[in-house]
């Protein structure tokens, strides 16, 4: 206990000096504490689709390496989840998301909702370690082993597992929709012949296949400082930003030292069509946990 949080306390001191280095840093991070998700409470479906008026059912998919994800279907207000009459597309979120991230907006602007209403089958996918997935069937989350993955294991476990069942469901071809660390999962799934029989097409949003052209301040800063390397050299394996230890710092030093409205920026970039007023509730639901290993495997592709 006590050497998990000496390793929280290095690694909230090592962001707060890159915070130092970021000017005009704006969200208030004490949003984090609203809620839990993996609380083991609440399911995908309960939480922001039906409440809506989709009808939406719950599926586990466990992986050839033993996680059990959560994959959620959807239909549209008007429709029925036996008798879809549209191809099934699969959402594959980002990194530090989970498959919230298709629903956080109205049901005008939340493709998952659009989808549904234009009569697709809209699956959405959980990888392994988001909140709305089910864990490991030896593993506990808390050990090391439960976080010894990268993007790649989600694409050639996770990915290719959903998609297999998908088309098994529904005996159709599949298109596939990805979002940044979810186009890279997507384009390295489709190396594999059989994954690629089962899909029809793919759309990939903020597409990655290397990250050596980004540009947010923050992100670039963690690379040259190779925080990543640090954070696994201090043996911790999960990167859980709702950890009560950073939260706090984070809190204290946006109190009064730091301003802390544009934080999201300064890690992704400007984004010309963010919904600032939504914040506080994309704060209720994100972001998700990912491992330290993943960190690592993305960060290689950034050279600074």
């Amino acid at each position: 206990m006590r050497r998990s949080l000496s390793s929280s306390l290095v690694v909230g001191a090592i962001f707060a000096l890159l915070l130092r280095e970021i000017s005009a840093v704006k969200t208030d991070v004490s949003n984090l504490r609203r809620r839990s998700p993996d609380d083991g409470t609440r399911s995908l479906c309960s939480h922001l689709i039906r409440p809506n008026g989709y009808p939406c059912t719950e599926h586990t998919v466990q992986t050839k390496d033993g996680y059990l994800l959560a994959l959620q279907r959807v239909s549209s207000r008007n429709g029925n989840l036996r008798v879809q009459c549209g191809p099934p597309v699969l959402l594959v979120h980002g990194l530090f998301m989970g498959g919230d991230a298709w629903f956080l907006d109205s049901t005008e602007e939340s493709l998952g909702f659009i989808l549904a209403d234009h009569g697709f089958d809209v699956w959405v996918a959980n990888v392994r370690g988001t909140h709305w997935s089910h864990g490991h069937v030896t593993l506990s989350e808390k050990s090391k082993g439960f976080w010894d993955w990268s993007w790649q294991d989600l694409a050639l476990y996770d990915l290719a597992e959903m998609i297999c069942f998908i088309n098994l469901k529904t005996s159709s071809k599949i298109f596939l929709v990805g979002h940044s660390q979810g186009t890279i999962v997507s384009l390295a799934a489709l190396t594999q012949p059989d994954v690629v029989e089962m899909v029809e097409a793919a759309a990939l949003l903020s597409p990655i296949s290397y990250l050596d052209h980004i540009t947010a301040p923050l992100v670039r800063r963690m690379v040259s400082m190779h925080l990543d390397q640090m954070v696994l050299a201090l043996g911790i394996h999960q990167l859980n930003f709702r950890s009560n230890v950073l939260i706090d710092l984070i809190d204290s030093l946006c109190d009064g030292h730091l301003d802390c409205n544009d934080l999201l920026t300064a890690i992704t970039g400007k984004n010309c069509c963010f919904n600032n007023s939504r914040v506080d509730f994309y704060l209720e639901n994100e972001p998700h946990p990912s491992s330290a290993k993943n960190i690592h495997h993305l960060f290689q592709s950034i050279s600074c």
